[in-house]
């Protein structure tokens, strides 16, 4: 009894336990009600969840593809300017329209057969997200084909047009009682009314043009090149970097020599010391610079910025003396060593040679390279001349003079050599041979310091060390005559440089002793030009000097470290489509943009509305004026010399260069 009483609960204590059993059934199925609604609630939750990381995830593949096309956009970018700098510094070591071209397919040989494949296996299963992704692609890129041009009218196939009862409509008739034709209709004879109302400039015609209007750039000595104009479209021309003009043999007048002086060609990166060597390479456009400062610097001539492409330094050579290679390959570079450089442009590569096999010559900086990029002479000690491959780079022979070796100059085939000295004669060696077959002396030389021979070696050129040049025929100084053709007297110090142009019409000397002393003679009247050089510039001490393969560009290395450049005006030196390039492709894409949509404004203009009319005829004008930017804009900025006016880049080219437009180009009705 004890133990039950002291275990029994109390009333109040029976009754709150009764209540908090759920033995109410209305009170369970609230329970579950609300278990349901909370499972519900977590379902929404977990779905929301589920549909966020699809939307992020959809964004995530979105953004991906985006950052790979624009990867791929940026690696096609640097190809593309990769291959413009190669086509700058090598164009001419490839055959000519090789650049410009889309390069094969390394990985395709004999018919296509790939050599290599991808395997795709890992990642064929792609995701239902990225298949919307690409399907709404698809969907826009469709959407964007099948859009019709906003001016076509497709009331034009039900209206009915009566042109028996105007006057102004009568010459839209085909037969005789015709009155009703049908919109479409009347809209193709109003197109082809209007064009015999206007036929438009002939230029801005497809099609090969006429040639009747060559005379008059003929009487300037330039004649346009009409070979790239195929049945494929006249806009070939932007395909290719090949001459558009081609020059003809005019002779230069004497007396005053038109020039104007443009940037300096090492503006970008002067130097610090003396220039002692600038040429340009065979394209054109590259322009070699070596000096006392130990760097051998290339530059990209364009007359304007010049930018330097290539720079480099040799730590234990002062350059004396740099010079390409004919062939455009490489670069020799000498100086006061035993050895030289050897610079490959191709592989920017720079390799030492030297000393030479069985020779104890301190110094290699004087020497000459033959047309023919096969032997490299070297001024040598005591009299020799030193014969080194320009492939091997290996002593292949030598050559002894009578008294010292002081000046060489090459035939224009490579096969014969012209030297002089200190006993005053010149020699000339049979380089197959090796063997001297004519010695004569120089008239009036005591001593010989410089020599230049004609491109076509016709020519011969001698200077000595009191300031005296000659001028022989070649062919009849060999032949026993030793009367020269003309002596020029204009230099008062030793004669250091000797340099013919490319149609040997003039000869450039010059003196590394005296300010300003450089002087242009006239060859075919032997006299010098008054106007040169320039009585307002000065030209410091002339060190080195070099015309451009086409003779548009004279470049002038002095003692101050500048590259002076020039740029000579007569006819017949004209100034290739090669250099002036790079101010075409703006202005030209521009015109022609322009032009096409003029074009298309005058069609709307003849066909629509008063108010179309006024508005088309307001956007054709205003089109027309940014096509004339465009030509404007591709003249050189030395155009403001009146003297330009003279060369060969006549109107008539520069209309011709707008030749691929589309549509009719006329004024309105």
């Amino acid at each position: 009894m004890s133990s039950i009483s002291q275990n029994a609960l109390r009333k109040r204590q029976v009754v709150e336990v009764q209540e908090d059993e759920p033995n109410d059934p209305l009170l369970l199925e609230e329970n579950e009600e609300t278990e349901d609604a909370k499972e519900k609630s977590k379902k929404r939750k977990d779905k929301r969840k589920e549909d966020t990381k699809q939307k992020d995830k959809v964004k995530e593949m979105k953004k991906r593809k985006k950052v790979r096309n624009e990867d791929k956009k940026q690696i096609e970018e640097e190809e593309r300017e990769m291959k413009m700098h190669e086509s700058v510094l090598f164009s001419s070591l490839y055959p000519l329209g090789e650049f410009g071209r889309e390069d094969e397919s390394p990985g395709e040989v004999d018919g296509g057969a790939s050599l290599f494949f991808t395997d795709r296996s890992a990642s064929k299963v792609v995701t239902t997200y990225e298949e919307e992704i690409e399907y709404q692609d698809r969907n826009e890129d469709d959407e964007v084909e099948i859009r019709k041009a906003v001016w076509v009218d497709e009331e034009e196939e039900i209206t009915r047009v009566d042109i028996g009862s105007k006057t102004r409509a009568k010459k839209l008739k085909a037969e005789e009682g015709e009155t009703l034709i049908g919109g479409s209709e009347y809209v193709s004879r109003s197109r082809v009314q209007f064009v015999k109302l206007n036929p438009g400039t002939e230029w801005a015609q497809r099609g090969p043009q006429a040639k009747n209007d060559d005379e008059s750039d003929e009487e300037f000595g330039a004649v346009v090149d009409y070979t790239d104009q195929d049945n494929e479209g006249n806009d070939c021309i932007l395909r290719s970097n090949e001459d558009l003009v081609v020059k003809s043999s005019v002779k230069l007048l004497p007396g005053l020599l038109e020039y104007s002086k443009l940037v300096d060609a090492n503006a970008e990166e002067p130097s610090n010391a003396s220039i002692n060597s600038v040429q340009f390479h065979r394209n054109a456009q590259l322009l070699l610079a070596a000096g006392l400062d130990r760097r051998l610097r290339l530059f990209q001539v364009d007359g304007k910025r010049n930018p330097r492409i290539h720079s480099e330094f040799l730590e234990d050579c002062p350059i004396l003396k740099a010079s390409f290679l004919p062939d455009g390959s490489q670069v020799i570079v000498g100086g006061r060593r035993k050895f030289f450089y050897s610079f490959d442009l191709a592989n920017a590569k720079l390799d030492r040679i030297g000393p030479l096999t069985g020779r104890d010559e301190k110094s290699l900086e004087v020497f000459e390279v033959s047309p023919d990029s096969r032997i490299i002479a070297f001024l040598g000690n005591e009299g020799y001349i030193l014969l080194v491959s320009c492939k091997t780079k290996e002593l292949i022979g030598t050559l002894k003079m009578n008294g010292s070796a002081r000046s060489l100059a090459f035939n224009d085939d490579g096969t014969q050599l012209m030297s002089s000295g200190g006993d005053g004669h010149i020699y000339h060696w049979d380089l197959r041979t090796r063997t001297c077959f004519h010695k004569a002396v120089d008239e009036g030389c005591i001593m010989g310091s410089a020599l230049g021979t004609s491109p076509n070696g016709s020519l011969l050129a001698a200077g000595s060390s009191s300031g005296i040049v000659n001028i022989y025929n070649r062919e009849e100084f060999l032949g026993g005559k030793r009367k020269p053709m003309k002596t020029i007297e204009n230099l008062t110090t030793k004669v250091d440089f000797l340099k013919f142009n490319h149609d040997a019409q003039i000869l450039a000397m010059c003196s590394t002793m005296q300010k300003n002393s450089l002087k242009l003679v006239h060859i075919p009247s032997f006299s010098v030009f008054s106007n040169w050089p320039p009585t307002k510039t000065n030209l410091g001490y002339p060190r080195c000097l070099d015309f451009s393969p086409g003779g548009g560009f004279m470049a002038t290395g002095n003692a101050g470290g500048k590259i002076q450049l020039t740029i000579c005006f007569y006819l017949g030196s004209t100034l290739v489509y090669a250099q002036v390039s790079q101010y075409i492709t703006g202005g030209l894409e521009l015109a022609r943009d322009s032009l096409n949509e003029a074009a298309a404004l005058r069609e709307r203009f003849a066909l629509g509305t008063n108010v179309s009319r006024k508005v088309a005829a307001a956007a054709a004008s205003a089109a027309e004026a940014a096509a004339a930017t465009g030509e404007s804009s591709f003249r050189l900025p030395i155009v403001q010399d009146m003297t330009f006016l003279r060369c060969s880049i006549s109107q008539t080219l520069i209309s011709l260069l707008l030749l691929p437009v589309d549509g009719t180009h006329a004024a309105p009705v």
